[in-house]
């Protein structure tokens, strides 16, 4: 059983929380009681005391029949306390505003988080809108430009061993590409994303660097039809005093979470 600073682990409340995590990585696909139990390892009578718990709760739904099971509605209500409460995204928003405005384009704020990056806030373009909010969504740090924004500012012991998981033909899987990559995003100071996570998008990623090493970035994306020599020099102009601008209005007084 692990353990934290000298504390065992409760293993009713990882299991509960590994649940959780499954069933939210499942997104709009459903899951069979047997499924999680295997997925799990737990015995399906537990499981299934589990999810009554977790329903009565509010956690997880189940359709009319009992027989599917998916992420509950408290889990959208505890996110959204998460981005209110949380400083460095109350104090990113404005500038987002003004930058997204300024280039006609969507820029993001996400975190990383192990060996993934989350959005935190999304400003999308008038151009270009999406049918589904990133807001809360994951994407590999390998595979965009707010990840290997972040990346860049860590030594490249710290990569996860590949190969990495292909999102489009031009994403970069294997450790020696990948760190080719993070070290021409260290000397140019910004990272570029051509089409690897999403075919037909180009975005530019800027570490924030009130935190060592950094934890969020900002990015801008742009369809690939749109984008010309003129237009990525304004966008990284405009990114990079974004980046200034947040860096420099950063105070102290927050909490330090770890």
């Amino acid at each position: 059983m692990a353990e934290t600073a000298g504390v065992r682990e409760v293993k009713s409340a990882a299991r509960t929380v590994e649940l959780l995590e499954l069933l939210a990585a499942r997104g709009d696909r459903p899951a069979r009681l047997q499924e999680l139990a295997d997925g799990l390892g737990v015995p399906r009578s537990s499981m299934y005391a589990l999810l009554q718990t977790l329903i009565t709760r509010g956690w997880v739904r189940t359709d009319t029949t009992g027989s599917l099971y998916g992420i509950g509605i408290r889990t959208l209500l505890t996110g959204t306390s998460y981005l209110d409460s949380d400083p460095r995204v109350r104090l990113v928003r404005p500038y987002l505003d003004e930058a997204s405005e300024a280039l006609g384009e969507t820029v993001h704020l996400a975190r990383l988080d192990g060996s993934d990056v989350a959005y935190l806030a999304t400003r999308e373009s008038h151009e270009y809108l999406r049918t589904i909010s990133r807001v809360g969504r994951r994407l590999p740090a390998h595979a965009g430009a707010l990840g290997k924004a972040l990346l860049a500012e860590r030594p490249d012991t710290d990569l996860p061993e590949g190969p990495y998981r292909s999102l489009t033909p031009h994403t970069r899987t294997t450790p020696d590409a990948l760190s080719a990559d993070l070290a021409e995003i260290r000397t140019r100071g910004y990272s570029v994303d051509r089409e690897e996570s999403v075919l037909g998008i180009t975005g530019f990623g800027f570490a924030l660097r009130y935190d060592t090493p950094a934890q969020d970035a900002i990015s801008c994306s742009v369809p690939v039809t749109r984008l010309t020599p003129r237009h990525e020099a304004e966008i990284v102009a405009v990114m990079r005093e974004t980046r200034r601008r947040i860096e420099s209005s950063t105070t102290g007084g927050t909490v330090d979470w770890r």
